[in-house]
């Protein structure tokens, strides 16, 4: 592991200059993902600032009846927290089904948003990765792909976000809250990170020094009747090979109001608008359901080894949205 400096942030504004004073540098909190890939050469900074200690730690309500979430709340608090567990049951199942306790009680919010991608190539240094090294390649094309994306990638890259956090705040309208040396900013976290096109090394739109402080979510009455469900390749603490972050309303036997999202098929939380545009004002039924999923995953674009992926989400969307019609009809 290469030297490098470390600092502990007095407060936020310190912390953002601290880090605006080395490009090299990046923030610290839990540390769970920054810290193996700095075992393995990926990630070399130059200065690490300690972000932890911050009064970002609570879970409030916002005047207009939503929550705010700060960036260095625990994914265990996050997941216990009565007021996720009752308005954004989703929120709370898809922390759960992302890793053991003991990460769980250490990874913190905004942490969970900037983890990057666990695709082999990326954490090979051996390889050529053009997230890692832009310019030099995509060997997940020719190669080990089965687990990579089906929606938006590009000949530049195939890797898929691994958050599972993520997929759930995508279906929530969550926005991010961040500071850097110029003030504060805010951006939608279905905008935070971009298609990835001819740059899969730019993995979020956040300015450059960004310090995430928080994510709010919006009153969301929807959100009651939520589910995320993952699919994975061995019971437990693996990540998704497939997942859906769902919210449903059903009245008189027709969905007044959906939100969907898929993770593990791209390279950001993939918001499903298609399908929630065919799921709204239509028949509460299974066929409803295969319909919206299979809107959805006409832009699918599969590669020779992960095209399982586009039956398996289509199954999963019904399995979920089933389930949310049978938990409303009680």
């Amino acid at each position: 592991m290469k030297e490098f400096d470390y600092r502990k942030a007095p407060d936020v504004s310190g912390a953002v200059a601290l880090l605006d004073a080395d490009p090299d540098a990046r923030y610290l909190a839990g540390g769970t993902n920054l810290v193996d890939l700095m075992k393995s050469g990926v990630e070399r900074p130059a200065r690490l600032v300690d972000v932890r200690q911050l009064p970002l730690d609570r879970i409030e309500s916002t005047p207009d009846g939503g929550l705010r979430i700060g960036a260095t709340v625990t994914n265990s608090d996050l997941a216990a927290h009565p007021g996720i567990r009752g308005r954004y049951p989703v929120l709370t199942q898809a922390v759960l089904a992302g890793a053991s306790g003991q990460l769980r009680n250490m990874a913190t919010v905004g942490g969970n948003l900037l983890q990057r991608t666990r695709c082999a190539y990326f954490t090979d240094t051996t390889k050529p990765c053009n997230k890692r090294d832009p310019g030099s390649g995509c060997p997940a094309l020719g190669g080990e792909h089965h687990n990579h994306a089906i929606l938006g990638a590009s000949e530049s890259c195939v890797a898929v976000h691994p958050s599972d956090m993520a997929v759930a705040l995508a279906a929530l309208d969550a926005v991010v809250h961040y500071e850097t040396a110029d003030g504060r900013g805010e951006l939608p976290l279905d905008q935070l990170y971009p298609p990835v096109a001819g740059t899969p090394d730019r993995e979020t739109a956040l300015p450059a020094g960004a310090l995430i402080t928080g994510v709010s979510l919006p009153p969301l009455p929807v959100a009651a009747r939520s589910r995320y469900r993952k699919v994975r390749e061995r019971a437990s603490y693996a990540f998704a090979i497939g997942s859906v972050a769902a919210a449903l309303d059903i009245r008189d036997g027709i969905v007044r109001d959906a939100r969907l999202a898929f993770g593990a098929v791209a390279s950001r939380p993939w918001r499903a608008r298609t399908a929630e545009q065919a799921l709204i004002g239509a028949p509460a039924t299974a066929e409803t359901y295969a319909a919206a999923a299979e809107a959805e995953l006409e832009a699918a674009r599969p590669l020779p080894h992960n095209g399982y992926k586009v039956p398996l989400m289509r199954n999963l969307t019904v399995a979920v949205l089933s389930e949310l019609d049978e938990e409303a009809a009680r």
